[in-house]
């Protein structure tokens, strides 16, 4: 990509913020801009530098933090070339219903638009792509091409420059490749694919795998349990990927086996962490109320166990944690439940 790149992410959460860190240190010398829901966030960024979501980070100054859809999908004066999408998975609809009608106006420039969100929409069951697509087609705009970024990143990692790797999967090259030049640095290697509903459908379901590696680190069942746990996860989403449309290889590269490695055993890790505050004993409702991070897994497991059943596909891991999640079960009851399971042959993918 010879042109300078023109960048916005929108959102200000902790994948937001390191995704517009690395645009800033790249070698492209971008316009960025981040953007904010909420204009006293905004504005404190923008003074600061710093968030309380990302402890001892602080954002380069050539970055506009603002919380006006028109300016960050503006930056530098001029159309975004470039959309990164970093909202939860349950706010992708409200937050681009809000941007819509100044999205319309960069459609010509823009080259797509790259989700980082890691979930499925409740009511819907639409991806987080699909959810982009439904709202802007729903307002009479052309829906733009559509890609997601995705791979083993704890942010707070990404913060500190340590290495790590993505993958830039879309179905139009010129979007994955020009994520893929203008996001690499020297501590982030972005790889590319075409198998985006694989990259985002693996994204969204390891964290459901994450939540019941945490209950096993809660209960102190030991690494035999958890690597089991891993393989057998892995299974499950590969399972549920290829009955969706998506290539069984992807689940067995970053966006599968990588992600769901790091996000397992990461004591970082969001929902590894509330999986293991639940395997102690401490009420979902306690830990949510005391945490300030997203915790995608918990509001994706039931639309990842109702997809599932839509198409006739066993995941009896991701069934467990939604009946812990649901209080039908405690966490050692769904152990036995697993462990007691019909012996079979071993099955992958």
């Amino acid at each position: 990509m010879s042109d300078q790149p023109r960048i916005t992410v929108i959102g200000d959460g902790q994948m937001g913020l390191v995704l517009a860190a690395v645009a800033a240190v790249s070698d492209s010398a971008p316009a960025i801009a981040l953007w904010s829901h909420d204009p006293a966030d905004a504005s404190a960024l923008g003074q600061s530098r710093r968030s309380p979501r990302l402890a001892a980070f602080e954002l380069d100054p050539i970055i506009r933090v603002t919380a006006n859809a028109r300016k960050a999908l503006h930056p530098g004066g001029q159309p975004a070339r470039l959309v990164i999408s970093a909202v939860p998975a349950q706010f992708v609809r409200s937050v681009w219903g809000r941007l819509a009608d100044e999205f319309a106006d960069i459609t010509e420039d823009c080259i797509g638009v790259m989700s980082v969100t890691k979930g499925v929409e409740n009511e819907t069951l639409l991806r987080p792509t699909q959810v982009i697509e439904d709202v802007l087609s729903g307002v009479g705009i052309e829906p733009p091409v559509m890609g997601v970024l995705s791979g083993p990143t704890i942010a707070s990692e990404l913060a500190r420059g340590m290495p790590a790797t993505m993958i830039a999967a879309a179905e139009s090259p010129e979007l994955a490749i020009a994520t893929q030049q203008w996001l690499s640095t020297s501590y982030l290697r972005i790889y590319t694919g075409d198998d985006a509903l694989g990259v985002e459908l693996a994204g969204a379901c390891k964290n459901v795998i994450a939540l019941a590696a945490g209950m096993l680190d809660g209960l102190k069942a030991g690494y035999n349990a958890k690597s089991a746990l891993l393989a057998r996860g892995l299974a499950e989403i590969a399972r549920l990927g290829v009955a969706l449309g998506a290539n069984r290889e992807t689940f067995f590269g970053l966006a599968g086996a990588g992600d769901l490695a790091t996000t397992c055993f990461s004591p970082e890790g969001r929902n590894r962490s509330c999986g293991e505050a639940l395997g102690r004993g401490e009420p979902l409702e306690s830990y949510l109320a005391r945490t300030s991070s997203v915790v995608e897994g918990v509001s994706t497991c039931a639309a990842v166990v109702e997809l599932a059943q839509r198409t006739n596909v066993e995941m009896p891991i991701c069934e467990t944690v939604h009946a812990v999640l649901t209080k039908a079960i405690d966490p050692i009851d769904g152990i036995a439940r697993l462990m007691s399971r019909e012996l079979k042959r071993e099955r992958v993918g």
